[in-house]
């Protein structure tokens, strides 16, 4: 056991808990206890996942499933895309194996809940975390449902006590949908990350479904550190509603699908328009800022420079060939990576990552890994798929202020007031399952 990467982890959590009480509107009324069982909690799955053989198969088989939903994916996109799905040279082509996936996972979400299984699975997940979290039963199941589904699909699942939640509450909920991403989703990040390789993938499935079910405890944890419950009379009932999406199966995969359709040109719109933004910020920070001179070199020549390693092959590239927000972001969030237990030598690379993750979106970030994989260690990819594993960024804040004040109107001032500090709250969740993660991780 790496007693060194024990001891960066626990300081980068260490680190993230302070963040918290800083951040916290009411520090002597943190419950510590829960804390500490959370972040235990944390620990403990991370340990089991990660390093005891007969668990990783268990989480092997389960995560299975959603490459064989991949497959049967598949198979639809070639009717529509033909061998666009399968040509060997062009590589991962995102519109044609990333966006059919979400579409199809949409649909059957939608079966699943009809058919009350989807249901059953976050009412037993809902239940052990209230158990031993000592939750109440809105927040509880809000939690669960946000393993599998969308920061918007999964309030449906606590409608009925929306209205009546209190703030505490309301943060937990909203820091749950940021901490957690949703199902198809995951399995788009699987090719996303794992490209043709069937073990690679198999790998990234086993850890996206480990990031996803570690942070619903951290969300908890830092929902309440920041916005600790006040109120006595918190019910812990938990009832899921029994209504039904769409009127028989059929209507439900109809809705699903449409469901599916709108997030999956949502997602290629902002990959299109935060990647353009990006470049152009790169060229006006490059051409001005990066062109002032400090004797015989420019800020442009800095950078590259200072940047420049030997990769595997013995040739010298720069990470950054000139001054640009990717720069600027590495400088920033760079110490941040090495609490999370990011080697030295990645800091820059990773920190970068972190910060686009935050300012734009996570399929922004996640799409940018292939590029530096060359770059950057195993470890360093590993602690990236958890840090960036939830929807914790500034459009998501939008988001749920439409989504769930669709169905509280009465809660939409809670949701604007709360909105940064569910950003925060999202962000550290996130960012603790990733220094845990990385503490076992070999």
């Amino acid at each position: 056991m790496d007693f060194v990467s024990i001891g960066r982890g626990l300081l980068g959590i260490s680190f993230l808990v302070g963040l918290c009480y800083l951040f916290s509107n009411n520090r002597s009324r943190i419950d510590w206890k829960l804390v500490a069982t959370g972040l235990l909690m944390q620990i403990i799955m991370a340990f089991l996942i990660l390093k005891v053989e007969v668990v990783r198969w268990g989480f092997d088989k389960f995560s299975g499933l959603f490459l064989k939903i991949s497959d049967f994916t598949l198979e639809g996109s070639k009717l529509v895309f033909g061998g666009l799905v399968n040509i060997p040279t062009t590589g991962y082509i995102f519109a044609v194996q990333a966006l059919p996936t979400i579409i199809f996972f949409s649909a059957l979400s939608s079966v699943l809940y009809y058919y009350g299984i989807l249901q059953k699975v976050v009412y037993g997940m809902a239940w052990a975390m209230q158990k031993v979290m000592r939750i109440s039963g809105a927040e509880s199941m809000a939690a669960a449902a946000n393993v599998f589904m969308g920061q918007t699909e999964a309030p449906l699942v606590i409608k009925p006590y929306l209205d009546k939640m209190s703030k505490s509450e309301i943060l937990c909920l909203m820091v749950g949908g940021m901490a957690t991403i949703a199902g198809g989703v995951m399995v788009a990040y699987v090719g996303m990350l794992g490209g043709d390789s069937e073990a690679s993938r198999q790998e990234f499935a086993t850890h996206l479904l480990a990031a996803s079910i570690m942070s619903a405890p951290a969300a908890i944890v830092a929902a309440k550190m920041l916005y600790p419950e006040t109120q006595e009379d918190i019910s812990s009932d938990m009832e899921i509603p029994k209504e039904q999406i769409g009127d028989d199966v059929l209507d439900a995969i109809a809705k699903g699908t449409t469901d599916g359709v709108k997030l999956a040109v949502n997602v290629a719109a902002m990959l299109v328009v935060f990647t353009a933004f990006i470049a152009m910020a790169n060229a006006i920070c490059s051409a001005t800022l990066g062109n002032i001179s400090f004797g015989e070199s420019t800020l442009n020549d800095f950078v590259k420079t200072s940047t420049s390693i030997t990769d595997a092959s013995g040739k010298t590239v720069a990470l950054f060939d000139n001054f640009n927000i990717e720069y600027i972001l590495g400088v920033l969030l760079s110490p941040v990576a090495w609490l999370l237990g990011t080697p030295t030598q990645d800091i820059m690379m990773v920190g970068q990552i972190l910060g686009k993750k935050t300012i734009l979106n996570e399929f922004v970030a996640y799409s940018d890994i292939p590029k530096i994989e060359p770059y950057i260690s195993a470890k360093s990819k590993i602690i990236l798929t958890y840090a960036l594993c939830g929807f914790a960024n500034f459009a998501s804040i939008g988001i749920q202020i439409g989504g769930i004040g669709g169905l509280a109107p009465s809660q939409r001032k809670n949701l604007s007031d709360l909105g940064i500090k569910a950003l925060i709250g999202g962000t550290i969740a996130c960012f603790w399952t990733a220094a845990i993660a990385g503490m076992f991780y070999s």
